[in-house]
């Protein structure tokens, strides 16, 4: 109130003293501008000029205006793009979800522009154009994935090994990886991808390269992690008696690249069973059977296992009536291990003794009735001249193995 008062008497002493002033001719004003010449009274000129002032300030208040509602209109619009680009987006993972790859693709790539994650939306548009088979759009989709987001790197190139996985393209998923590895060696998902390529690239050495850092991250459970070590150090030297068999007809041929592979191998496979039942079992078909009896027999003292010890029973030592006796000292500790008692058998018929090796093998099929250990007995029997025992017992095999009903038959 008290400023609308202030404002009245400002104006009425400014219309009293322009009343007043009017009265007074203070002279005229000229303007010349080229050929033209103005000229008016001094009142009339100030009040031009006041007016030109007016129309000057509202004027430039009026640009201002019309500039701050094209903003606005602008920002209108922008936030309209991006709440189209959300909806869209929304409505292209569904139909990724639901596994309509044209339409996901085609509302993915349309939004990606206006996305608040266009990374996001580029993505999931080259994981659609996978699954719809267009192999170059997702090479597409990932280029501009990476330009859309600085930093994207390692994110991209994650997804394009696993596309590349997922379509067995293996070495091209391995560049991508190996490249991936350069940038951050201890990448958690990108060491699982690698070992999964070389898995089914079947590289075992660089895979035997690779696990002592998984197994450094923790990155598998420990089960897995024996698993796939017994299966990659046993491929190797599977390959290693192989190399060992193509050079075999040479001079200076020997069993070293198998023997210092399993110089290599971590101690924990080293005193594993499987994996000294396979070495073992190299080396007895690579003629040295003498070098398998030791080691088995050093293992067996403090390890047991049936598997070896049914290998023990295959392999000639340098000394078989020793290697006879040491198998029997251990049937003290294990008279009733049909396994033992197998290999007792074996290793009898290997000294000539018939009569003990029938004795082990009859004892045996007493306390498990294998096929391994019929056959044995079988053998033996048809060479000790008693074909009709040796006849019966294959049929009795054979009618327990084939599971046949208990039946009336005719007598003989």
């Amino acid at each position: 109130m008290i400023r609308i008062l202030l404002i009245i008497l400002v104006a009425l002493l400014l219309g009293t003293g322009l009343a007043l002033g009017l009265q007074y001719d203070l002279g005229y004003i000229r303007i010349s501008l080229g050929n033209y010449l103005i000229e008016t009274n001094f009142w009339i000129g100030l009040a031009l000029l006041v007016l030109l002032v007016v129309v000057s300030v509202l004027t430039i208040n009026l640009f201002r205006r019309l500039r701050h509602g094209t903003g606005m209109v602008a920002g209108w619009l922008a936030r309209s793009n991006e709440r189209r680009a959300r909806r869209r987006t929304t409505q292209g993972l569904l139909a990724l979800a639901e596994g309509n790859w044209p339409r996901a693709r085609k509302l993915l790539t349309s939004s990606a522009e206006h996305a608040d994650t266009p990374l996001i939306n580029y993505l999931a548009a080259a994981q659609a154009s996978f699954e719809s088979g267009d192999h170059e759009a997702v090479d597409e989709l990932l280029r501009k994935a990476f330009e859309s987001t600085p930093g994207s790197d390692m994110a991209v190139g994650i997804t394009q090994a696993q596309l590349q996985l997922a379509g067995n393209r293996l070495e091209q998923a391995l560049a991508t990886l190996v490249r991936l590895r350069k940038q951050a060696p201890h990448h958690p998902f990108v060491l699982k991808l690698l070992k999964n390529t070389y898995v089914r690239l079947e590289d075992w050495r660089e895979l035997s390269r690779l696990l002592p850092e998984i197994r450094k991250r923790n990155l598998m459970e420990s089960e897995e992690q024996g698993d796939l070590e017994r299966l990659v150090w046993q491929n190797l030297l599977q390959r290693a008696a192989e190399e060992c068999r193509r050079h075999s007809g040479e001079p200076s041929a020997s069993l070293e690249p198998l023997t210092k592979l399993w110089d290599e191998l971590p101690g924990f496979l080293r005193r594993d069973e499987h994996t000294i039942r396979e070495y073992a079992r190299l080396l007895a078909d690579l003629g040295d059977e003498a070098q398998a009896e030791t080691l088995l027999r050093k293992v067996l003292r403090n390890h047991w296992g049936d598997e070896l010890v049914n290998l023990y029973g295959r392999v000639k030592g340098l000394k078989p009536d020793e290697q006879l006796l040491v198998a029997e000292q251990w049937l003290k500790d294990r008279p009733n291990n049909a396994e033992l008692l197998l290999a007792l058998g074996r290793l009898s018929l290997r000294n000539e003794l018939w009569g003990k090796a029938r004795e082990y093998f009859e004892t045996s099929l007493r306390l498990r009735r294998s096929r391994e250990t019929m056959a044995e007995l079988s053998r033996l029997n048809a060479h000790m001249g008693e074909g009709e025992n040796s006849v019966k017992l294959l049929m009795q095999g054979l009618v327990k193995d084939s599971g046949l009903p208990d039946l009336p038959m005719p007598k003989a």
